[in-house]
C-alpha cells in the first residue's frame, strides 16, 4: 500500500493532534474511570484459550485487571456468557489508528478543527475497541503517543497501543549511512517507541529495494540490542534481505518465493500478510482517497488494486503450507476500515481456506508472541490480563460470527454487555 508518501503527510497533523488528545474534555463515565471491582466471575459454556484448546462448561474469576482462576464452581456470576463463544480479546498487529476522513470526506484531508480530528483519532480507537481487538500496534504515526498514553492512563478508553512512532522510510542512499541510521532507530526509542518500522521498499507495484542490505542489518541489529522488535514493509527481494538481516517481522510479503517463505521459518521471522480488507476498502472508499496523495488521480486507477486481492490470497495460501511458518493477524486497518478489523479473518477462512481456529489464534495467543506480550494477555490463564470477548455465535461453523461481538472486557473493566440474538443455553 502506499504508505510512503501517506507517513509523510501525516506530520502535519501530528502536533495538532499530540496537542489536543490529553486535553480535550472526556465523559466522566466512561467505563475506563469506573473503579475496578474487586472480583469479577463469568459463566461460560464454550472457551476458546487462546492456544487452540476449547474449554467447556467453566468460570474465570477475575480480580482487578487480571484473570486468576479458572474454576467451574466459582460464584457468584457477575456476567453470564453462557450460550456465547467466549475467547481472549483480539490483537490486531498492524493497523494505522490515527488515519481518518477529513471533514472534506477526503482521506486525512486537513478541513476541520484540531479537536474534530483528535475527536475522529478517539473515534477509531473506541470502534475498535467495541469490534474486540483489545490489542493493538500502530504503525508509522507519532501522533499515536498521546493517544496510546490516555488510553494507558484512563482518560480515553480504547485498546491497549503498540507503536513504531516515525518509520525508517527507505529511499535509497539518502537514508542514510548504517551509523545514522542506527541513530535514527535510537531516536525512536527515545521518542517513545515500543517497535521499530522500516520500509524496505515501496509497494507490490514497485518492489525495488529502497534499502540495502548493510542498512537493513543496521537498523534491524540496532533495534534488538535496544529491545525492539523491527517490522519490515517489504516486497518481493526485500523479504529474504529483511530476514538475512535478523529482522522481527515482515508486514505484507507478496512476491516473496516459496524458498523465501522457508527461509523466513528456518530464522523464526514472523509474517503478517493480508488477504485483502485493505483493499477493499479502498475500493468501498474509492471515493475518499481519489485525488489525495499516493493515490490514484481519476477513480479509473482504481482497477489495479482490484486485481490485487487474488495475488495477496494466492501468497497467503502459499504462505499456510510452508511448514513451521509464523502467520500473525494484521489487517492493515486505516481510514474506512477501522472497527471493520474482523473481517480479515472472514477473508481469511472464506478466501484463502484457513483454519478458523488458527485464525483466531493468530490474533490471540501467536499475535500476543509476536508483540513480544505473551505473558501479558492473548490466551485465557491465570495470571494474565482479562482481555475477554464474547461472540454471539460459532466461528468454528461460521467465521462471520466474528461480526457478532457483544461482550468486551479488557483489563478487568467491561466496555460492552450487548443483547445476544441467540438464547442462553
Amino acid at each position: 500500500m502506499r504508505q510512503n508518501t501517506m507517513a509523510y503527510r501525516r506530520f502535519a497533523l501530528c502536533a495538532c493532534v499530540a496537542s489536543i488528545i490529553l486535553c480535550a474534555p472526556v465523559p466522566t463515565a466512561t467505563a475506563q474511570t469506573l473503579p475496578l471491582r474487586e472480583r469479577i466471575v463469568l459463566a461460560a459454556s464454550t472457551v476458546f484459550d487462546g492456544k487452540g484448546h476449547v474449554l467447556h462448561d467453566t468460570r474465570i474469576v477475575i480480580e482487578g485487571s487480571k484473570i486468576v482462576a479458572i474454576y467451574p464452581k466459582a460464584g457468584p456470576v457477575d456476567y453470564d456468557l453462557r450460550g456465547l463463544t467466549v475467547m481472549p480479546g483480539w490483537i490486531d498487529a498492524h493497523v494505522h489508528i490515527g488515519w481518518t476522513f477529513g471533514k472534506d470526506g477526503k482521506n486525512g484531508g486537513p478541513a476541520g478543527t484540531e479537536r474534530e480530528a483528535a475527536y475522529q483519532v478517539a473515534s477509531n480507537a473506541w470502534v475498535t475497541l467495541m469490534a474486540g481487538f483489545t490489542t493493538i500496534q500502530s504503525l508509522g504515526s507519532p501522533a499515536d503517543i498521546p493517544l496510546r498514553n490516555a488510553i494507558a492512563d484512563g482518560a480515553l478508553p480504547g485498546p491497549r497501543i503498540l507503536t513504531s512512532v516515525e518509520p525508517l522510510m527507505g529511499q535509497g542512499e539518502k537514508t542514510g549511512t548504517p551509523d545514522e541510521i542506527r541513530a535514527f532507530v535510537r531516536k525512536q526509542k527515545g521518542a517513545g517507541a515500543d517497535v521499530i518500522k522500516i520500509f524496505a521498499n515501496y509497494s507490490v507495484r514497485r518492489p525495488e529495494m529502497a534499502l540495502s542490505q548493510d542498512q537493513l542489518n543496521a537498523a534491524c541489529d540496532e533495534a534488538k540490542k535496544l529491545g525492539l522488535r523491527s517490522l519490515v514493509h517489504a516486497y518481493k527481494d526485500a523479504v529474504r534481505a529483511a530476514t538475512l538481516a535478523g529482522c522481527t517481522q515482515v508486514e505484507h510479503g507478496v512476491l516473496a518465493t516459496d524458498d523465501d517463505l522457508k527461509l523466513m521459518a528456518s530464522k523464526g521471522t514472523l509474517l503478517d500478510p493480508q488477504a485483502g480488507l485493505v483493499w477493499e476498502n479502498y475500493l468501498l472508499n474509492k471515493e475518499k482517497f481519489v485525488g489525495t496523495p499516493g493515490y490514484p488521480m481519476s477513480l479509473d486507477g482504481f482497477a489495479g488494486m482490484e486485481q490485487l486481492i487474488p495475488v495477496y490470497r494466492e501468497f497467503m495460501r502459499r504462505a499456510l503450507k510452508t511448514p513451521g511458518l509464523k502467520i500473525v493477524f494484521g489487517t492493515d486497518a486505516l481510514a474506512g476500515s477501522h472497527g471493520r478489523n474482523a473481517e480479515e479473518f472472514i477473508e481469511r477462512v472464506r478466501d484463502v481456506g484457513m483454519d478458523p481456529m488458527s485464525a483466531m489464534v493468530s490474533a490471540n495467543s501467536l499475535g500476543a508472541e509476536a508483540l513480544g506480550m505473551a505473558d501479558q494477555v492473548g490466551s485465557i490463564a491465570s495470571g494474565l490480563q482479562a482481555d475477554i470477548i464474547a461472540l454471539d455465535g460459532d466461528p468454528m461453523k461460521d467465521i462471520t460470527a466474528v461480526r457478532n461481538v457483544v461482550f468486551v472486557m479488557k483489563g478487568g473493566v467491561v466496555y460492552k454487555n450487548a443483547p445476544r440474538r441467540s438464547p442462553t443455553s
